[in-house]
């Protein structure tokens, strides 16, 4: 008999800070800051009232967050955690820069920031 999955987050988890930064031909350069805290079931991402990123331009930052949301859920989503996502993540904090933020950036961010806060629960990677 196996035991059922356990939901994820088991409590909140503030203050995931990820920066991923590689230089090379094709630069990467993300920085955020979220939180991850327990919901009644699925997977909300927000954006913290009065976030301001300091970056031109201010129409790709959508793009960016919804990037990074979508690295978030994806990670959290992976079989490999045997989690149920029941889950809000609060982006409080995003750093962008001119050569070198972009989705597939955020993107990656997303994936570092739900493996920090996996860990930090005490789920393992099998």
């Amino acid at each position: 008999m196996t035991s059922a999955p356990s939901r994820f987050p088991p409590y909140p988890i503030r203050g995931v800070r990820v920066l991923h930064q590689r230089q090379n031909c094709a630069p990467h350069f993300a920085e955020i800051e979220v939180d991850f805290e327990p919901a009644a079931e699925g997977f909300v991402f927000e954006v913290a009232q009065g976030l301001t990123v300091d970056y031109e331009p201010a129409e790709a930052l959508p793009r960016f967050f919804a990037a990074t949301a979508a690295g978030i859920e994806e990670q959290l989503s992976s079989p490999e955690h045997g989690v149920v996502i029941a889950t809000r993540v609060v982006l409080r904090r995003a750093r962008a820069d001119t050569f070198g933020s972009h989705e597939l950036a955020f993107k990656v961010a997303g994936h570092l920031a739900a493996r920090k806060a996996l860990e930090r629960a005490g789920y393992p990677r099998r």
